[in-house]
């Protein structure tokens, strides 16, 4: 693409896609997304946005389209890549100048620039850093600031990275630009005092943020950018406590004194402010919960830094400060406020996502009071239990519904027996309590007890899983049921009531625990109740989080039979997990452990259960913490129905994990490889096929040692799968990589085994074990040279093998495979279990298919050798016995006896 000739034509195009007529907008779209992989087009796009005379929103699209280009294309590797040569010019291009007057465009390009720093900085773009550097120096405020926000957004992007050699390189960078890190913070910081004493409020705000960005850097480079922070004098952060807590035991004392001190005594009373006391709480929270500080239950196992942690801890931590700090949670900081109880009436979803914190419990109040109290509840129960149990005591009976005050105090109370609820379990009575207590304040029908009876329903439904007799759910549930007739509390179509809201989200609390205890003869009317639930809470999302963890359980509940739910239960799915309908971001987390349970009871894989995987491909792109849940969902898939899925879905999914192993962490790469392994397991015809271009870059990473034992171990699962049972895969792809790496095939066969061997100690998983020595053993009989000079290892890992799978029978005193299942046991939970799932019996049933449990390892290495032994003849044979160690043939005779 000519920059000069396609300037103005992409400059109309887009300031067509700006437009609000969708028959002007769509073909620019269309225009646009074909010009993506043009060469050039990047060029165009970067000259648009820095022109600072063009409109403002036609600068903003192009700058958008340019950072969907680099997550798209900039990699090497990637599809319609971009140059080499092009890139050198837009590198140099974003970096020409920090002068950019509008701020989300400013921001905009800053994380463009990071995105481009983390798969190019340093190697690529070496000048980046010094030209940040000396760019943050100027003295022009805007290209200042602007510099320093690309600073912050370029070292939290590389402080991210999790790979080893990534995590060298920001050490590096860390220690080279610490102290000019330091300084500028040092500079801007005294630059805000001074502004502040001159009185001129627009230069300390100026300063102020300036001041904020330097921190930002500093904290990621203190955090992140040293292994030992505290031989380094000027490093030193109040977030060691979470990534370096033996940095921070200097300060253990002094920052308990002072955040005790000013939020739970009367010193801090009138000058303190909310986030104050959450920052102070966070603080306490992180030190009573710190790992680091706890000793083993063997106190010679603990290291003497932890020793020490704890006994300045348990100094601290005495009965006095622990009884003040638990009645000054419960009966000052879990009462409901004025404007909380105002918030209930006007917006009850807003005051529920208010109470529960939103996304982080760590910057909102009440819910940060409430962690800190479960916290230190477990950490102290014993000496606090008897404290809230004297609460409770003091609050039986009813209470006077005129009395504000009580009926406040009465709901904290409750709502720190339910956080407690676990650690209580055999000090309260919670069945008599509720037949004595409880069930009376449910049927207290008057306005001003709606805070009890809320509190109430909330608390039964926290202890219904800890303690409570099944005689008694008869009686529960009349109860709900009444609180379901109630015209103060059923769903109204305009507005919701505000009981109506809060009480339906409690009550689908409450009715997921009876239905996880097999309430069936209730299922009917409660599979009525929650579509109608389902369809008046358009609005009101928290709720519709609560009825998805309703049907969660119910699914888990009703097992096989949940397929009765499906008109219902899969467009909830479907409209749960859709990322591009706005209610996904409430509900994407519960919508996919729905779905998954869904996959898990389901007797058969349906077509619209199929359609619904549609979704998946933008859920693997957001690479969110919820794809964990992805994978499992995917798997269920495979274990489901792996033709039918495969033959939809294979290509999308590979082109997925293609894109996903390139910027991902071990523990994604791991999700990634398990899916793969698990395919190849239940289908192992056509799994090879399916992930073929996966396959190179798992050899690789086995000849070259994969520095990871868990990532090494899944490449010899999935390589063991391959090479046992689809030999000519396995020999195609040899010769592959030795086209590809310029060897023969023997010396790649050779470095192949040799790693494996080396690397035995990887496996953990005794079923992978036994499938590296099926493997390996399947290259036998041979006359290939390579192979029999590594003889010894394969016999190495056979016996290996043997002593992880053969037991003893005492009465003949011959051995037998462990691993074998020659018929079908239905698996059977006990009472303390879950029953078993559809999925659970798939896997039984394809456990009877599997090499690893239908094929004895000790009848297989006797015929291989038998068959070695023949092709080679008794002196050829015994010659190669004679490679393996005496001791290590001693004990494979002793584990053929009899053969």
């Amino acid at each position: 693409m000519d920059l000069n000739s396609a300037s103005s034509i992409v400059l109309q195009v887009l300031t067509q896609a700006t437009s609000q007529d969708t028959a002007v907008l769509k073909p620019a779209e269309e225009q646009l997304k074909q010009w993506e992989t043009q060469p050039g087009f990047y060029s165009v796009l970067l000259n648009i946005f820095t022109n600072h005379t063009l409109d403002v929103n036609v600068r903003w699209l192009a700058v958008l389209y340019f950072k969907n280009g680099i997550d798209r294309y900039w990699r090497r590797v990637a599809p319609h890549a971009l140059s080499e040569e092009e890139k050198t010019t837009l590198r140099a291009g974003l970096i020409s100048n920090f002068n950019e007057p509008v701020n989300q465009i400013a921001t905009q390009i800053s994380v463009l620039i990071a995105k481009v720093a983390r798969v190019d900085c340093p190697r690529q773009w070496p000048e980046l850093i010094p030209t940040l550097v000396e760019s943050v120096k100027v003295q022009d405020d805007l290209q200042q600031h602007r510099a320093l926000l690309t600073f912050y957004h370029v070292t939290k992007t590389l402080a991210s990275k999790r790979l080893a050699t990534d995590r060298k390189l920001f050490y590096d960078l860390a220690s080279g630009i610490y102290g000019f890190a330091c300084s500028l913070w040092n500079h801007h910081t005294d630059t805000f005092l001074q502004h502040i004493c001159a009185g001129d409020e627009a230069g300390a705000r100026n300063s102020l943020e300036r001041t904020l960005l330097s921190l930002k850097v500093l904290r990621k480079l203190t955090v992140h950018g040293f292994v030992e922070p505290h031989c380094n004098v000027e490093v030193m952060l109040l977030d060691f406590l979470d990534q370096h807590p033996f940095s921070f035991t200097p300060l253990i004392q002094r920052s308990l004194e002072f955040a005790v001190s000013y939020a739970f005594t009367e010193a801090g009373e009138g000058i303190v402010f909310e986030q104050f006391i959450v920052q102070c709480m966070n603080l306490i929270k992180m030190i009573v919960k710190n790992y680091a500080y706890k000793p083993s239950k063997n106190i010679e196992d603990s290291s003497p830094e932890t020793l020490e942690a704890h006994k300045i801890k348990t100094a601290f931590f005495t009965y006095p400060t622990l009884m003040e700090i638990c009645r000054r949670l419960v009966t000052h900081y879990f009462l409901l406020t004025n404007e909380e109880l105002t918030m209930w009436e006007e917006d009850p979803e807003g005051f529920t996502v208010e109470e529960t914190g939103g996304d982080s419990w760590k910057y909102s109040l009440r819910p940060c009071t409430e962690v800190l109290f479960i916290d230190i509840f477990h950490e102290y129960n014993q000496t606090l239990t008897p404290v809230l149990l004297e609460m409770v005591q003091s609050l039986q009976g009813s209470t006077n519904v005129e009395d504000t005050n009580a009926v406040l105090i009465k709901d904290a109370v409750y709502n720190a027996v339910g956080l407690a609820a676990y650690e209580l379990f055999d000090s309260v009575d919670f069945d008599q309590w509720f037949k004595n207590q409880l069930l009376a304040e449910l049927q207290v029908s008057h306005n001003r007890y709606k805070p009890i009876r809320r509190r109430v329903i909330w608390l039964i439904g926290q202890w219904i899983s800890v303690k409570f007799k099944s005689d008694l759910r008869p009686v529960l549930y009349e109860a709900i049921r009444n609180l379901l007739q109630d015209q103060d509390l059923v769903v109204r179509k305009s507005p919701i009531h505000v009981t109506s809201f809060i009480c339906g989200g409690l009550i689908c609390n409450c009715l997921f625990f009876l239905v996880n205890m097999q309430i069936q003869p209730y299922v009917g009317c409660l599979v009525q109740y929650l579509p109608l639930l389902w369809k008046q809470s358009e609005e009101h999302n928290m709720l519709r989080c609560a009825i998805l963890t309703t049907l969660i359980h119910l699914v888990q509940g009703l097992g096989a039979d949940s397929k009765n739910l499906y008109p219902f239960l899969l467009p909830v799915i479907q409209l749960s997990t859709d990322v591009s309908q706005p209610p996904h971001v409430y509900l994407l987390e519960d919508g996919l452990e729905l779905w998954l349970v869904t996959l898990e009871n389901s007797p058969c894989l349906t077509p619209e259960l199929l359609r619904i995987f549609q979704n998946m491909s933008a859920l693997l792109e957001l690479s969110s913490e919820n794809v964990k849940n992805c994978f499992k969902i995917i798997n269920a898939y495979v274990f489901l129905s792996s033709s039918e899925f495969l033959q939809m879905y294979a290509a999308d999914l590979c082109r997925s994990f293609c894109e996903l192993l390139k910027d991902v962490t071990t523990d994604g790469q791991v999700q990634v490889l398990k899916v793969v392994e698990n395919v190849l397991k239940v289908n192992p015809v056509l799994g090879p096929q399916v992930f073929q271009p996966l396959l190179p870059s798992i050899f690789r990473g086995i000849i070259d040692g994969e520095r990871y034992p868990v990532v090494m171990s899944t490449y010899l699962g999935i390589m063991g799968r391959v090479l046992l049972q689809n030999a000519r895969v396995f020999s195609l792809l040899l010769s592959q990589m030795a086209c590809e790496l310029g060897q023969e095939l023997d010396q790649i066969l050779g470095s192949v085994i040799e790693m494996w061997v080396d690397r035995m100690d990887n496996i953990s998983q005794p079923e992978r074990r036994k499938l590296s020595a099926l493997a390996l053993l399947s290259l036998l009989p041979s006359l290939n040279s390579v192979i029999q000079d590594k003889f010894c290892g394969i016999i190495n890992i056979s016996v290996e093998g043997l002593h992880d799978v053969m037991t003893e029978d005492p009465e003949t005193g011959t051995y037998k495979d462990c691993m074998l299942m020659f018929h079908f046991e239905e698996p059977k939970g006990t009472e303390d279990e879950e029953p078993p799932t559809e999925q659970d019996k798939r896997k039984k049933m394809l456990a009877l298919k599997d090499p690893v449990h239908t094929v004895s390892l000790q009848q297989f290495v006797y015929e291989k050798l038998k068959a070695q032994q023949e092709l080679l003849g008794e002196q050829g044979f015994q010659a190669l016995m004679e490679t393996v160690d005496t001791e290590i043939v001693a004990q494979l005779q002793e584990f053929l006896q009899g053969f």
